[in-house]
């Protein structure tokens, strides 16, 4: 299996924001844009949090409104994962440059949840302009919709700093926050919407909640197009696919731990800090451990292949682990200083198909 490696130069989410703030007066898209966005008075970009190509493909039979939607898959970012993720489609910049490296990562000295926005001794985080100090959507306070307990979170301010909020409890909600924001003279329209992410983590992929939600989402993509005139095209992407998880699935760190320090990241892909000199080690052990399971990689050479972007700068190399594991098939690592991530039921991270491509597909409203 070789991995699918991020197009931050491409088709990739990081590029998505760019395209449309650049394009809007100019009648111009990139070519990998969806058609119906051509020549759009307006756009309503809306994020699936979960939904990738792979479940877009396999499940057509559920979301019938969306296979029926223009476009084609496109790139996430590595690692692929919600809070990088999310971050690299309101700013258009790759972790690398924006330092959102993961689900959880090492900021002075301690281990950041950026979804919480808890550190790991039970501390607030810091301050999000600290850890991330790139406007979003290119510093133009754009409307976006998103659920209304998100706006005071610090990962709201680190990814969607400075917009014009709109918070929704309901899907009714936030149909009615596009119908709204489509009469205004706003260019670009940003949506969010969680539920696939939510439901697949809980229950997994292969039962049928999962199908139930997929069903949802579907009703909710066309109850949206419903609400759009015709000069206004929906966007649809989404920010990470999933993985489907068994009790099997789990990996133990225990034949490591006598080299690790410290453990953040994803459980599909996890940082791994080594005691003092032994990065080589540590290393050397992860891949005969774990080489079945994982694409093994240090520092050094992950930010040498480039996966999370351009060279990083040295606060955000340090949100790094020494060694990472990026995990192959339906594998998942074990942080043991944060059990709770066995509740899983799906996950994501790293660089399979299945996690890293994602819809852009797009349609114009027909309300």
């Amino acid at each position: 299996m070789d991995p699918v490696a991020p197009d931050y130069a491409g088709a990739a989410v990081t590029g998505v924001v760019p395209a449309l703030i650049g394009a809007r007066g100019t009648g111009e898209t990139v070519a990998w844009m969806p058609e119906p966005v051509a020549g759009a008075r307006a756009v309503v970009l809306l994020v699936l949090d979960g939904l990738g190509w792979h479940a877009l493909r396999e499940c057509a039979d559920r979301l019938p409104v969306l296979a029926a939607m223009e476009g084609t898959p496109i790139r996430t970012v590595v690692p692929s994962t919600t809070a990088a993720a999310l971050t690299s489609i309101t700013t258009g910049l790759a972790p690398s440059q924006h330092g959102v490296v993961g689900f959880r990562f090492r900021v002075d000295g301690t281990v950041l949840n950026a979804l919480t926005w808890q550190q790991a001794n039970g501390r607030r985080g810091p301050a999000p302009i600290e850890v991330q100090r790139h406007d979003a959507f290119l510093g133009r306070p754009l409307p976006i919709i998103t659920k209304a307990e998100f706006r005071t979170t610090g990962f709201t301010e680190v990814h969607l700093r400075g917009v014009q909020f709109n918070g929704w409890r309901t899907t009714s909600e936030l149909v009615e926050h596009c119908r709204n924001l489509a009469r205004t003279t706003e260019p670009l329209v940003y949506a969010y919407y969680p539920g696939v992410d939510e439901v697949a983590h809980s229950h997994g992929l292969h039962d049928g909640f999962y199908a139930a939600e997929l069903r949802a989402t579907d009703r909710l993509v066309g109850d949206v197009l419903d609400a759009l005139p015709d000069d206004v095209a929906l966007l649809v992407t989404s920010d990470h696919g999933q993985v489907h998880l068994e009790p099997s699935s789990w990996r133990e760190l225990g034949p490591v731990a006598d080299l690790c320090e410290g453990y953040w990241g994803d459980a599909r892909f996890r940082y791994l800090a080594a005691v003092r000199g032994a990065t080589d080690e540590l290393a050397a052990e992860a891949r005969r451990q774990f080489g079945a399971d994982a694409w093994v990689l240090t520092r050094s050479e992950l930010v040498d292949r480039g996966w999370l972007g351009p060279p990083p700068s040295p606060a955000a190399r340090r949100r790094l682990g020494d060694v990472v594991l990026a995990a192959k098939g339906d594998a998942v690592f074990v942080d043991p200083t944060f059990e709770l991530e066995r509740r899983l039921r799906s996950a994501h991270g790293s660089l399979t198909a299945a996690e890293m491509e994602v819809p852009l597909l797009a349609a114009r409203g027909r309300g």
